[in-house]
């Protein structure tokens, strides 16, 4: 599937907190060494006897990882820059730990600033997988060095380890639930709005009520058959197709309501809705994933559709979906030019458009979800009111 295009507000928060998190290590990194040192030169009772023996090296290793961060920077791979750093320096540790104290068990005093500052610091990246990868990644380095240099002194940090990563879950746990939150109110406001557009789109054209809504949950049963998308996919989709022909409100009520045959210059009118309601949607973020749908939806696999005469799956995936579920909704919907089709006609034409006007794998699948299809134009019946658009995620 394509690449879900992600808030660029978002996506710079979650860059300004890698940067500051990278400043962090480095000078809780840097200032840990210096201050550990400073007080063990004053303090007979905390000279080292055991000398770290990649210290140096550490230092090469660790800084010479700086141009690499700002290339990810730079090519906005955040979430990469995070994991480089922490499996790094754990891995660097581990085996200075090891080489240091081999032989030497009970010199060996583990645990350290930097390691409080993983575990307490992961959870504002709001990322289950990365913290659980920070106290498993601690926990087996403190395992991996008591088994290889023979120390108990590991059980003492592998208990703080537990209690701060705990205090880390809790933490985290809190971030998720304002997150959903957020989240959640987002989706209401934006539910809201395609509500009020599609209102505004019936109130201008009557004979097209409660066609976006079941337009959707055609398409919405095909592409959930079909298995490749995901749930917050799926929702987006589901946004998209509602709002298939928002471009619709750009058209003249005589052109859009004409009961006889159009001329070719209302059809290219008609045409245009594709174009004027992608451009509508397109700074919209939750909706701008999936402008394809709304403005290739009128494309054939035969490349003789419109806007842009795509051919076979030079047309976007979910665009073919909404396609197939458009046609049959069309087909089955009474129009001002027109009484509706059986539901078994249009199964069959969609047939007969195989290869020529529809995806022929899609086709196949939409085979399979027909009896889906016939429940839904049911249970929609003559209802004129709009139902809640809202999608039960518990369905998908």
């Amino acid at each position: 599937m394509k690449k879900q295009i992600i808030d660029p507000n978002i996506r710079n928060e979650e860059g300004q907190t890698v940067k500051w998190f990278v400043v962090l290590f480095y000078f809780i990194y840097i200032g840990f060494d210096v201050f550990y040192s400073l007080i063990a030169k004053f303090t007979p009772k905390l000279k080292i006897e055991a000398q770290d023996v990649l210290g140096v090296w550490i230092y090469v290793i660790m800084f010479g990882l700086i141009p690499f961060a700002v290339f990810l920077y730079k090519k906005e791979k955040y979430n990469m820059i995070k994991y480089v750093y922490f499996i790094c320096y754990t891995t660097l540790m581990c085996l200075n730990e090891i080489i240091s104290y081999y032989g030497k068990p009970e010199l060996y005093k583990s645990g350290n600033a930097v390691e409080i500052f993983w575990l307490l610091l992961s959870p504002i990246f709001v990322s289950s997988s990365f913290l659980k990868v920070v106290t498993i990644g601690l926990l087996m380095k403190y395992i991996a060095v008591g088994l290889i240099i023979q120390t108990p002194n590991v059980l003492i940090s592998i208990l703080l380890l537990a209690i701060l990563s705990v205090f880390s879950f809790i933490l985290l746990n809190r971030f998720q639930s304002y997150v959903k939150a957020i989240k959640t109110s987002y989706d209401h406001q934006l539910i809201g709005t395609v509500k009020a557009v599609i209102a505004t789109l019936e109130l201008k054209d009557p004979y097209t009520r409660g066609h976006s809504e079941r337009v959707a949950s055609y398409a919405l049963e095909l592409a959930k058959y079909s298995g490749r998308l995901n749930n917050e996919e799926l929702k987006s989709f589901n946004f998209a197709c509602l709002l298939h022909d928002i471009g619709k409100i750009h058209i003249p009520d005589e052109i859009l309501m004409k009961p006889t045959k159009l001329t070719m210059e209302e059809y290219e009118i008609i045409k245009s809705h594709t174009i004027v309601g992608a451009e509508a949607v397109s700074k919209i973020v939750g909706l701008s994933n999936n402008i394809e749908v709304i403005r290739s939806h009128h494309e054939r696999w035969d490349g003789k559709g419109y806007p842009d005469a795509l051919k076979g799956k030079e047309i976007s995936y979910l665009a073919r979906v909404a396609a197939i579920a458009d046609a049959f909704d069309a087909m089955t919907s009474t129009r001002s030019y027109r009484a509706a089709l059986s539901l078994d006609e249009a199964f069959n034409r969609i047939l007969e458009g195989k290869g020529t006007q529809f995806d022929p794998e899609l086709v196949e699948e939409f085979i399979n979800v027909f009896p889906l299809w016939k429940k839904i134009h049911k249970d929609f019946g003559n209802n004129l009111n709009i139902r809640n658009l809202s999608i039960d995620k518990a369905s998908i």
